[in-house]
């Protein structure tokens, strides 16, 4: 029993610490944060088991730890506000081409890592995003701006001509 306490304890640690990281990808990671992750990950191990190292022992942490996953996710499923505790919300980090700073600070974005994200969705100037939004998962959404002319109906072409 002391190692589903234990794995219970250590399940919040973990999943305070990666909300505390902020909404980065895993692919948005420098390559000190990858390795503190899976550095975390044998501390966890040594902090759950001890000196247990039977296959009951591992067994009981992963089941405990599975177990909490589900229970938030089906919290997260069941009520909205739960989900927005635990997942966060969406936020806005360009609004009409204008970076909002005080959003991106918020995540510890820089403006060279979202315009390195933006060239990727096929954006070149930040005067062309209508709104870009970092997702609770990472991802940052954008939504570029009505180029001028777009909904201009197609010119009329004249068959009055055609028949000479």
């Amino acid at each position: 029993m002391e190692i589903v306490l234990r794995a219970s304890a250590m399940f919040v640690v973990v999943y305070l610490l990666v909300r505390l990281l902020g909404k980065r990808e895993l692919g948005q990671m420098t390559p000190f944060e990858f390795i503190v992750m899976v550095v975390i990950g044998d501390l966890i191990q040594q902090g759950i088991t001890q000196s247990d190292f039977s296959l009951t022992g591992a067994s009981l942490a992963i089941i405990t730890f599975a177990f909490w996953g589900v229970v938030l996710n089906w919290a997260s499923y069941l009520s909205p506000r739960a989900a927005r505790l635990l997942a966060g919300e969406p936020r806005v980090l360009i609004r009409d081409g204008e970076l909002l700073r005080q959003n991106t600070r918020r995540d510890r974005l820089t403006r060279a890592e979202i315009e390195s994200e933006m060239r990727l969705a096929g954006i070149a100037r930040m005067q062309d995003v209508a709104w870009a939004v970092i997702e609770p998962g990472g991802k940052i959404s954008f939504i570029q701006r009505e180029k001028p002319g777009r909904d201009d109906p197609p010119s009329a072409q004249r068959d009055e001509g055609a028949a000479d």
